[in-house]
């Protein structure tokens, strides 16, 4: 296969794949947050004993058994991918990569589907202890089988907790707890979880603000609101906290992704944390600075070094960094052991076999910088990496104020007087969720050209399929999924017009 042909299939497996996770990820932040949302409401029925209280929470009911559907139907084309267009991945990381996927369908199929079924048609059919045990199940095991997708890709940015087994070509888990329990997994499981549950806030508030706005349901609303609007403030408290873990941890495995997240070409100790500014390729990010901020959310120390591009590319000899054309080097010499150990064990030569196994444990930690071509590479997109990061933050302190003003006028009972905040509020699910895809974007963008941090670059890890083929099915599901969105969007949209059933509560 020639090298137009491999880089064109790369592009569109990457391009297909992409296009799956942009599109499913559009369902599953509103089904992870809003199945917990619902069970608050249910909470307050079953506490209250109130009509009105079970009349919101059925409403908001209906919407997560839409979205939660069509959410299900993108993810298992979502997992199939990782065969039909990355086998070679598939085959690299299998015996890690399938256990989570593995424990993620069985909480998908069994106790999600077992007790949404009773969650959404046990209205008087079974006890209301029951009903409620079976939201709050369905809302816990939800969000538990998002965990182990977490763990997955967690995983392929810190490969913790594997070993290579050169007689199969394969990684291996080595512990189980490592790799579930890594600070890269726990920090992306938070960050991603609470991001999540900000998203969903944002849906209950802009339908409800949109009803107050319409003279409709203000009772409804305002309660719905109120929920919504408590939950989504702490969620978003924590995702700026799990924000700060999540760059602490990159700054320690992916320093090349934070050097783009900041633009930083050049290192520095003391270094500044760039609030707002412009990428400028080739040169550090201009801005409004604050100083020493990077260097210490990055190191715990204020006068910490923070290497930039430059440094990790070229190399900094004061502080240990190996430039990457040696990376590269040290890649190859293990890419050669590994096929000089296999030729040694088909002829059963033991003394070439550990000579060979012995060189390519020297060189693992460089494996993938093997199959790059040159040190550019190794650089991902600084721009999109950079602004991408710098409007998702400034979007996280966004939402934190606004939350934080629009529970103060509830508490005064002057939200429904006030255009502004219920305007904001209709608008805050776009923004909520253009800050999550960014959030995608930063993480996977940031961390090109690898596949597996340091160990599989996305080229190697391709299936050898035709690339046409690929381009076929990046067509077929731009298609099936564009239908599926309009569908959903169309189905809300009439229950959400046609509104909640109040029984003549007092709108």
């Amino acid at each position: 296969m020639n090298d137009f042909l491999l880089t064109s299939l790369v592009d569109w497996s990457r391009a297909q794949f992409a296009l799956t996770a942009i599109y499913h990820w559009f369902f599953v932040p509103l089904t992870l947050g809003l199945s917990f949302i619902v069970a608050f409401m249910h909470s307050m029925y079953m506490k209250t004993g109130d009509e009105k209280w079970k009349n919101t929470t059925k409403f908001w009911m209906k919407l997560f058994a839409v979205n939660f559907a069509i959410g299900v139907a993108t993810g298992i084309i979502l997992e199939f991918e990782f065969g039909t267009n990355w086998s070679n991945y598939s085959w690299f990381v299998g015996d890690i990569f399938g256990a989570p996927l593995a424990i993620e369908g069985i909480f998908a199929f069994f106790l999600e589907s077992t007790f949404v079924a009773v969650m959404l048609f046990g209205w008087d059919r079974v006890s209301k202890k029951f009903h409620l045990l079976s939201t709050w199940l369905t809302a816990i095991g939800t969000n538990l089988s998002a965990i182990w997708i977490l763990v997955a890709n967690a995983w392929m940015q810190d490969p913790a907790g594997t070993h290579f087994n050169a007689e199969t070509a394969r990684n291996e888990m080595a512990s189980f707890a490592s790799v579930v329990l890594s600070e890269t997994a726990v920090s992306k499981f938070l960050h991603t979880i609470f991001q999540a549950y900000l998203l969903a806030a944002f849906f209950v508030i802009a339908i409800a603000a949109w009803y107050i706005l319409k003279g409709r349901h203000i009772k409804f609303a305002k309660r719905s609101i109120a929920i919504a609007a408590t939950f989504g403030f702490l969620a978003s408290i924590m995702v700026a906290t799990t924000g700060d873990m999540s760059a602490y941890n990159v700054a320690k495995k992916q320093p090349m992704k934070l050097a783009a997240m900041e633009g930083l070409y050049t290192g520095k100790t003391k270094a500044h944390l760039i609030a707002l500014g412009l990428s400028k390729k080739g040169e550090d990010a201009v801005g409004i600075k604050i100083p020493g901020l990077l260097s210490y959310l990055s190191t715990r120390d204020f006068n910490g070094f923070v290497p930039g591009i430059n440094d990790l590319v070229e190399g900094n000899t004061e502080y240990g960094i190996i430039p990457i054309e040696e990376r590269m080097a040290n890649g190859k010499i293990a890419i050669q052991a590994l096929t000089d150990y296999q030729e040694a064990l088909k002829n059963k030569d033991s003394v070439k076999m550990t000579e060979s196994l012995a060189l390519l444990e020297a060189n693992y930690k460089d494996f993938g910088y093997g199959f790059l071509k040159n040190k550019k590479e190794a650089v991902p997109p600084v721009g999109i990496t950079f602004y991408s990061f710098h409007l998702m933050v400034a979007l996280g302190f966004y939402f934190i104020l606004f939350l934080f003003w629009l529970l103060i006028l509830l508490k005064r009972d002057k939200l429904h007087t006030n255009k502004l905040a219920l305007w904001l509020s209709v608008i805050g699910i776009a923004l909520a969720y253009i800050a999550s895809e960014l959030g995608w974007v930063v993480a996977e963008v940031g961390r090109q050209p690898w596949t597996i941090q340091d160990i599989l670059p996305v080229s190697a890890a391709v299936s050898e399929i035709g690339t046409g083929h690929v381009q076929t099915t990046f067509f077929m599901f731009l298609a099936i999924f564009t239908i599926l969105l309009i569908a959903e969007l169309g189905i809300m949209l009439k229950l959400i017009k046609k509104g909640p059933n109040l029984k003549n509560e007092e709108e």
